[in-house]
């Protein structure tokens, strides 16, 4: 029995003996695979594991030489009406969640302002600290736009295309934007696809589709975040832990969890019981 089948078989285990509620896992460990399903296999919102895929969409723009992630984004707001200290503000400091600019969450919150990205950077920034809000990845890529044009034809050739993922559409706000911190569906297998990119340092098939400086930003350009376990650490669009691992994580269940050679791919619908599982798997890769 491989490797990925052997980590498969305990992680089932894990999620039967704990009632975690979830719908399909992929495992990889090294070159080997195997799978699970307790649903029928149907592509489902990822939530926010899209803020990982809005990271690189803007490092593939950055590699581009179409913009950096380092500039000011007073230089690609145009006549927008910008709060206290936001002119000096960057991609990297919003898609780290380090903008200071407090924006909660609300189920409206694409419809709660005429347009949300005015309305964020509208608003004060309190210096280099975690708030995290789907606001602050609209709003990086709303300014993306406006260098590559529409995101998502931006990212189907460069990105979702390699991927084997050329026929995923992102979902829309009112304005007609990508909502970026989520709006993406896949299949769990899909969804691996991302983890092994990430896991290979941005390398698909042998070709170099993402910079590997954005790859490791993504778990080493550490912001403060809390004291929770899982959740002290926020990278670009990426949460430091469980332990030593580091993962995309998105509302309901759906984890990508990468540490050494591994990779755990969960889609589920089960919110609270995401962090056990993720401390779960990571304690069985680790053996």
């Amino acid at each position: 029995m491989s490797r990925a089948a052997s980590l498969r078989d305990l992680l089932v285990d894990e999620v039967e003996a704990t009632g975690f509620g979830a719908h399909g896992l992929h495992v990889r460990v090294g070159g080997s695979t195997a799978e699970h399903r307790w649903t029928p296999d149907e592509r489902e919102e990822i939530h926010s594991v899209a803020k990982g895929v809005s990271v690189l969409a803007a490092g593939m723009a950055d590699a581009e030489g179409l913009l950096s992630l380092d500039e000011p984004i007073s230089r690609s707001t145009g006549d927008r009406t910008l709060g206290r200290d936001v002119a000096h503000l960057t991609l990297r400091r919003l898609l780290s969640m380090s903008s200071g600019i407090d924006l909660p969450w609300s189920p409206t919150l694409m419809t709660d302002w005429p347009d949300l990205a005015t309305e964020f950077l509208s608003r004060d920034s309190r210096g280099r600290v975690f708030q995290y809000s789907n606001a602050s990845t609209y709003t990086a890529m709303r300014l993306l736009e406006r260098v590559v044009g529409d995101v998502e034809e931006y990212v189907r050739p460069r990105l979702l295309a390699p991927l084997g993922l050329d026929d995923v559409g992102w979902r829309r706000c009112p304005r007609g934007y990508v909502l970026a911190g989520e709006g993406l569906a896949l299949r769990t297998e899909e969804m691996s696809r991302i983890g092994r990119l990430l896991l290979d340092r941005g390398v698909w098939n042998g070709e170099r589709i993402v910079p590997a400086s954005v790859v490791d930003a993504m778990h080493g350009d550490w912001v403060p975040a809390g004291t929770n376990e899982g959740y002290e650490r926020y990278g670009l669009g990426a949460w430091d832990g469980p332990g030593a691992a580091w993962r995309l994580h998105g509302a309901y269940g759906q984890l990508v969890i990468v540490l050494g050679d591994t990779v755990v791919t969960v889609s589920a619908d089960d919110h609270f019981g995401a962090d056990a599982f993720a401390a779960a798997a990571v304690r069985l890769v680790e053996g």
